[in-house]
C-alpha cells in the first residue's frame, strides 16, 4: 500500500515538528515548509495527498498559497489559523480550504480530522467500477462525470475541490429532492452538524461561482428557504 504524504506548512517550527511526531507515528510521510512560497515548491516535484497550512506566514501567507494551489491541485486542504472568528472560517472555506482549525488545537483532533479528508479524496478519485448509467450525471449543460471526478459546464472543465464535488454529487443523485443542511453536512462531512450551517453555505456559494452562469440567479442548485437546496434539471 503507497504511503500517503502530508505537507505541514506553518512558520512556527515548533508546531510543525509537533506535528511531524503525531502524523510519523500514524505511518504517514511528512514534508515541512515554512511559508506558502516553499510549499508550492515542493508541490512542483512532489506528490502530496493532504495538505495542512497556517494562514499567517511571511513571504507568502496560506490564504494566498491556497488560492494558487487550487489553480491546478485538488488535495484536502486543512487550514490552521488563530483567528477563531466565523468570517475568517468563511473566508478560509471560500478560497478552498476542506476544513478549518483554529490555534491552539488538540493534535489527536487534527489527526482525526486529516485521516477523515484523506479517506474521502481517495474513495471519490479511486477509478471503481461505475454502472454506465451512472457514469454522467447530466442536467443540460452540467455534466458530472463520476467515474472521472470531472464536472464541466457548456463543454467547459470546472475545477471543484473533493469536497465541493461531494457536495454537487449528493445533490445530483437526489435529483428534484430538498436536502437540508444538515442532511448535506453529515452526508459530506460523516460527523454530527452542530453549527455546520455556515460551512454548507460557503461551499454551496463557490460551487455556483464555478457552475453558475450568474451565481445570485443560479438555474442548477435552487435555495429552499427554511428547507435546504436541491438540484434539478433548468426548466
Amino acid at each position: 500500500m503507497k504511503q500517503e504524504t502530508i505537507l505541514l506548512v506553518d512558520d512556527e517550527k515548533e508546531i510543525v515538528n509537533l506535528l511531524d511526531i503525531y502524523f510519523r507515528n500514524e505511518g504517514y510521510r511528512l514534508l515541512k515548509a515554512y511559508d506558502g512560497m516553499e510549499a508550492l515548491d515542493y508541490l512542483r516535484e512532489e506528490t502530496v495527498d493532504l495538505i495542512i497550512m497556517d494562514v499567517m506566514m511571511p513571504r507568502m501567507d496560506g490564504i494566498a498559497a491556497c488560492m494558487e494551489i487550487r489553480e491546478e491541485q485538488n488535495m484536502p486542504i486543512i487550514m490552521l489559523s488563530a483567528k477563531n472568528s466565523d468570517m475568517d472560517k468563511i473566508l478560509g472555506l471560500s478560497i478552498g480550504a476542506d476544513d478549518y482549525v483554529g490555534k491552539p488545537f488538540n493534535p489527536l483532533e487534527l489527526v482525526a480530522r486529516a485521516k477523515s479528508q484523506l479517506r474521502r479524496y481517495h474513495r471519490f478519485n479511486k477509478e471503481a467500477p461505475v454502472k454506465p448509467n451512472e457514469n454522467e450525471l447530466i442536467f443540460e449543460d452540467l455534466v458530472i462525470d463520476i467515474a472521472k471526478h470531472e464536472v464541466s459546464v457548456d463543454n467547459r472543465k470546472v475545477k471543484l475541490t473533493p469536497r465541493e464535488f461531494s457536495i454537487l454529487e449528493l445533490l445530483a443523485r437526489h435529483q428534484g429532492q430538498v436536502l437540508s443542511m444538515e442532511q448535506i453536512y453529515t452526508n459530506v462531512w460523516s460527523d454530527p452538524f452542530l453549527d455546520g450551517g455556515n460551512t454548507v453555505m460557503v461551499h454551496i456559494r463557490n460551487i455556483r461561482e464555478k457552475i453558475e452562469l450568474d451565481p445570485k440567479r443560479p438555474r442548477y442548485i435552487q435555495t429552499v428557504w427554511g428547507i435546504g437546496y436541491k438540484l434539478d434539471r433548468p426548466s
